[in-house]
């Protein structure tokens, strides 16, 4: 996490879009996301809404770094991140990004505890007994206590999306960007991913940016920013 400003010095928002692009080439261009401008600041709970095709996927792997931009940047609290190389890039995202995906991505020949604990192992600031320690609180206090040592073949559809939740989590993050997190998911293990989500963003101070189609779970965030044809129809905060 980063320290506080220094005196007299405006804080820089956690994540900055300006004039955000993306093109994909083609014999004929398309067009995924067009000069996008938003600034979310700490702690912000915010939903990604659209139709199928307007960009919203697009978006977030941009503001993942996962993707770079055709035009426009991506800051960081304030860090310019275009002009970083892939390994850079890397490190950064593992530094201060956590992802969630719509499927889990967790290795199937691990437990949850250990695919909790490999980004930690990537990172290297913790040694072994601080992850191990780390990792069980995380799954812990997800509710997961019980089933530390499942593999995902042993763990149901909610019970895998929080496992990925809490590796999201795994080296203390500022900002989680989920991509359709619970779209695959019954109404029952949508509301405990939810839930989680909404509770980090509540006791962690944890910035969370949520893609997604359904419209009643984007109306109980904070803030919604609505894409159309890969540009903003608006931004409101509900």
């Amino acid at each position: 996490m980063s320290g506080p400003p220094a005196p007299g010095r405006v804080k820089a928002p956690l994540l900055e879009a300006r004039k955000l692009t993306r093109i994909l080439p083609a014999v004929v261009p398309v067009t995924l996301v067009e000069d996008v401008d938003f600034e979310i600041g700490e702690a912000e709970f915010v939903a990604i809404t659209g139709p199928s095709g307007s960009g919203k996927s697009s978006l977030l792997y941009l503001l993942g770094l996962l993707d770079r931009p055709t035009g426009g940047e991506v800051l960081i609290e304030g860090q310019r991140t275009d002009d970083l190389s892939s390994a850079e890039l890397a490190h950064l995202r593992l530094e201060k990004l956590g992802f969630v995906f719509q499927f889990h991505f967790l290795l199937p020949e691990f437990s949850a505890l250990d695919n909790v604990m490999i980004p930690m192992q990537r990172l290297g600031k913790l040694s072994p007994k601080a992850q191990l320690d780390h990792a069980t609180n995380l799954l812990a206090e997800l509710g997961l206590k019980d089933f530390l040592h499942r593999r995902p073949e042993q763990l149901s559809g909610g019970q895998r999306q929080r496992v990925a939740v809490a590796r999201s989590l795994a080296n203390a993050p500022d900002l989680i960007l989920a991509d359709e997190p619970t779209g695959s998911l019954d109404s029952a293990s949508t509301e405990q991913v939810f839930q989680s989500l909404q509770k980090i963003v509540e006791t962690e101070k944890t910035t969370v940016v949520a893609v997604t189609h359904d419209l009643d779970l984007a109306a109980r965030m904070e803030r919604r920013i609505h894409l159309v044809d890969g540009r903003i129809d608006y931004d409101r905060r509900l």
